[in-house]
């Protein structure tokens, strides 16, 4: 097991545990320690305290680092998110080095309370307002059920040293030391068993939330998931109770792979909202995070990842080429399906490209030009499926889109021919 050690008092008394009980199952832990690099010689103390100790007691150590006031302006981030960022990463690499082992944090229920106090004022569920999980994505915190004092008392009891980082007496330094500083003694106040309550509050909420997910997870079941598209019927996201509805739309993103994160409330509300708004003849869209779209087409609810932009090809007689989901060949006469046009005239080039937004056709049979919208929703081809339709361009102009036709201008008037043969690689799903 993989123990995160910064040198603090909480991190200490756990590597005292873990290693004590190691020794009597003749098991081992690693001490892993991240030297963040923000305090300069104090931080470099801290390291040097671990190692030191580890040295006496024969724990295995390792340490690692990284400039993270520089991460913090690289990527954006206050210190507080760069420093967790750049600690758990450190911790994971670790863990994977030696084989895949466990990481053991120090928090424990006042870390806890001051959590669910965090989440509450930024904003959260059901999730936030528990706080941190017992475990989670190969994490473990033992102590989580423990107050601060029976840490102190355990040190004291057993002789464990720690050192003192002085920025967690700066109220100023960071939100949960102002909450640690100045919120939690008046809630002790109130009630001196206020992180008592709360642990058992974030029990309660964690077994709520947990039933949530169960549902949404049994009400989704047979979503069909295909590369890069899962499909969920609006009627059975619309049957579901309020409570479940967003955790089944969290579990959407789950199934196309790109995961829950950065996708907020804000998002979820917009996903229902356009749910609950999107006429069952209409199509509505929704841009995500994690390059994803959501669609709205006829009853069904289809979350995609955006497809690579699909570029402007040109090309040569007898040649075949893949172009998005299609295989095209360029021939002199026809031959299988496809789209016939008269040949280009002197000067005009003929390239294959995504038909561009607001463009035009004149059909035959047809009175005028019509919008290629227009004639895709006349045919039941949704917006995705335009937007990967081989549209071919003579001299710079519209001249056919595959599944709609060849315009009025550029049909052939007999032989000699342009002929471009479109063979579909893949099968639609819904629409």
């Amino acid at each position: 097991m993989l123990c995160a050690v910064s040198g603090g008092l909480d991190s200490m008394c756990l590597l005292d545990l873990l290693d004590r009980w190691c020794r009597e199952r003749e098991g081992a832990v690693i001490a892993a320690h991240f030297n963040h690099q923000l305090r300069g010689a104090e931080s470099d103390r801290d390291e040097a305290f671990v190692r030191d100790w580890c040295r006496e007691r024969e724990i295995p150590f390792a340490a690692g680092s990284a400039d993270v006031r520089a991460l913090a302006a690289e990527e954006k981030l206050s210190l507080e998110e760069a420093a967790r960022n750049a600690r758990y990463a450190y911790l994971r690499r670790e863990a994977e080095r030696l084989g895949g082992v466990r990481i053991y944090t120090a928090h424990h229920a006042d870390d806890n309370a001051e959590t669910m106090l965090l989440n509450l004022v930024r904003g959260t569920g059901l999730a936030g307002l528990a706080g941190m999980p017992m475990s989670q994505n190969g994490i473990f915190r033992p102590l989580l059920q423990v107050r601060r004092e029976e840490l102190q008392a355990y040190a004291a009891a057993h002789g464990i040293p720690h050192v003192e980082d002085a920025t967690n007496q700066d109220p100023g330094a960071a939100a949960r030391n102002f909450l640690r500083l100045n919120v939690m003694p008046l809630l002790r106040e109130l009630n001196p068993r206020a992180v008592e309550h709360m642990s058992a509050a974030a029990d309660q909420l964690r077994i709520a939330e947990r039933s949530l997910e169960e549902e949404a997870r049994r009400r989704t079941a047979h979503v069909e998931v295909q590369e890069g598209r899962v499909t969920l019927s609006l009627r059975a996201l619309g049957e579901a109770p309020d409570a479940v509805r967003p955790r089944m739309l969290l579990r959407l993103f789950d199934l196309l792979g790109v995961g829950r994160r950065d996708i907020g409330a804000v998002h979820l509300r917009a996903m229902m909202t356009m749910a609950r708004n999107t006429a069952w003849s209409k199509e509505g869209r929704l841009d995500l995070p994690h390059g994803v779209t959501a669609r709205y087409c006829r009853g069904w609810l289809l979350l995609e990842t955006r497809p690579q932009p699909l570029s402007e090809v040109q090309p040569l007689p007898g040649q075949s080429f893949r172009w998005g989901d299609y295989t095209l060949t360029l021939l002199d006469l026809p031959s299988g399906e496809g789209l016939a046009l008269r040949p280009p005239a002197a000067g005009e080039v003929l390239t294959v490209a995504p038909v561009i937004a607001g463009e035009r056709l004149a059909l035959p049979g047809s009175r005028g030009s019509r919008s290629v919208k227009r004639l895709c929703l006349d045919r039941g081809i949704s917006l995705r499926q335009r937007d990967r339709l081989p549209a071919v361009y003579v001299g710079g102009r519209l001249a056919a889109v595959w599944r709609l036709g060849v315009d009025m201008e550029f049909l052939p008037g007999g032989v000699p021919c342009r002929f471009i043969q479109i063979r579909e690689n893949k099968e639609g799903g819904h629409p």
